[in-house]
């Protein structure tokens, strides 16, 4: 039977997840408990801290879960099926229904269980103090007919989540923190392409397996996660899944992506924080359908945004070190190439957040928030202000195709990322996939970067709101 320890008295629940049968309607014949080698487990973790045990499988009924020797059932969050045609960001003709066919079966582990187990195969249990991180982001690889993308999802090299994952499994994190964009492969492989030939495609199991689970298999076991939803997991893009397979919150009808009418539902919740000991937490944010732009006054975004941060100033208020997390930068930079002259511009960050956020502070995020992890810029980035702005983070660099148009080494005077923060320190790493990882080192963060082989590119370290790194730019 599947066996999870971790010490004793911890502040955390466990939110473990297993995932999926590869299904077919034969495999509905097996024993209802028989999970396969090729199942995806994971543990994630929930508002609170809180965990909760996660089963996919194509099996008939969920398989029971054993908690400190007491042999319980499983709760089922989603049945098999196979969901009809929705509005997506493609066409029709270059979409198709989503289909899981598989029985999605969870249980909430109460507070300080020290074991569990599911059918032999074990996965850890969150430490009370959480000091070794990995963070990755936007792994997914990207078929997209409107941008005539076709990563070559069958090279190794040119798609390594696998290889990324294996690597940071073995750096033996005690979190993984995923930054958000699990799910590229939107279309189907153009024709005679053999880079991406046979692969899957839509927003189904098949994708998501692909895409996330199948190569996430050695870090999923590695350590419980904080999963980040990005603007691939909106509910015009793989949202059906994001509710289904990830979102660590009950699952509720209307609120799933399935019927577009209901999507200012399905498109936004409240953030949470997890605590990781020594009076520190993060507060995962939900900015999935955020737009580059301004957000206009009356807009729903708008809304629920200035919304999202007064809650993000509550939740602030419970712990000394915050780290907010989201997938799209408010604080970085993305580099623009014009296609007729070929110059080089920096955008700034989040347009949208920074227009609601903004409005709210000046300073865009509540001053307890000390740093900023997020994703959505295909490279490693680290922005540091003399400002009193937080220091962040960009980690989308995990495995979808990278930014073509590399980031300066320097920033000319005055550069920017939003009016008013002071750029200190800025440094970028655009040659290469890879991902992070954070130490904590008494009451600072050693940052480390990493390429796809596990050999360290960079290092940086966060104190308070500020951080440096050593190098400017990998080379």
């Amino acid at each position: 039977m599947l066996t999870i320890s971790r010490p004793t008295l911890s502040r955390f629940t466990l939110f473990l997840s297993a995932s999926a049968l590869l299904a077919g309607c034969a495999a509905f014949n097996r024993a209802p408990s028989g999970l396969s080698d090729q199942d995806s487990m994971y543990v994630v973790l929930g508002e609170g801290g809180a965990p909760v045990a996660r089963v996919l499988t194509s099996a008939a009924t969920c398989p029971a879960i054993k908690i400190d020797g007491a042999e319980l059932a499983m709760n089922v969050r989603a049945q098999p099926q196979t969901l009809p045609l929705r509005p997506t960001r493609s066409a029709p003709e270059d979409s198709k229904p989503s289909a899981f066919p598989l029985l999605t079966c969870e249980k909430f582990i109460p507070p300080h269980a020290a074991s569990i187990s599911v059918a032999g195969r074990t996965l850890p249990l969150p430490h009370p103090q959480i000091n070794r991180i990995v963070v990755i982001g936007d792994t997914g690889c990207r078929i997209k007919k409107s941008e005539n993308a076709a990563q070559p999802c069958n090279d190794a090299q040119q798609y390594p989540f696998a290889a990324v994952a294996a690597a940071a499994a073995k750096w033996q994190p005690d979190l993984v923190v995923h930054v958000g964009d699990y799910l590229y492969r939107e279309n189907a492989c153009p024709e005679g392409d053999k880079g991406c030939a046979g692969s899957p495609w839509g927003y189904g199991w098949d994708a998501w397996n692909a895409d996330f689970f199948d190569p996430a298999r050695p870090l999923l076991q590695a350590a419980p996660w904080i999963m980040v939803r990005g603007n691939h997991e909106s509910c015009s893009r793989a949202g059906q899944g994001w509710w289904r397979l990830i979102d660590p919150r009950q699952f509720v009808p209307g609120r799933d992506c399935v019927t577009a009418a209901n999507d200012d539902n399905g498109d936004y919740s409240d953030p949470y924080a997890v605590p990781i000991g020594g009076d520190s937490q993060f507060i995962v944010l939900d900015t999935s359908n955020t737009p580059g732009g301004v957000i206009k006054p009356g807009d729903i975004r708008q809304i629920k945004y200035a919304d999202m941060y007064r809650k993000l100033d509550a939740l602030s208020q419970q712990a000394g070190y915050n780290i907010g997390v989201n997938h799209h930068p408010i604080l970085g930079f993305a580099a623009k190439q014009d296609k007729k002259d070929g110059k080089i511009t920096l955008n700034p960050g989040n347009g949208g957040l920074q227009s609601v956020f903004g409005a709210i502070n000046p300073l865009y995020l509540p001053p307890r928030v000390n740093a900023m992890l997020s994703g959505h810029v295909h490279v490693w980035e680290e922005v540091s202000f003399s400002s009193p702005h937080p220091t962040q983070f960009v980690a989308g660099f995990s495995g979808t195709a990278e930014d073509t148009v590399p980031l300066p080494e320097t920033l000319s005077a005055g550069q920017t990322p939003a009016p008013g923060a002071i750029v200190e320190h800025f440094s970028s790493w655009v040659n290469g996939f890879g991902y992070m990882t954070m130490e904590r080192n008494g009451a600072s963060w050693d940052v480390k970067i990493w390429n796809v082989a596990g050999q360290q590119v960079n290092s940086c370290k966060i104190e308070g709101k500020r951080s440096v790194c050593q190098f400017a730019q990998v080379k």
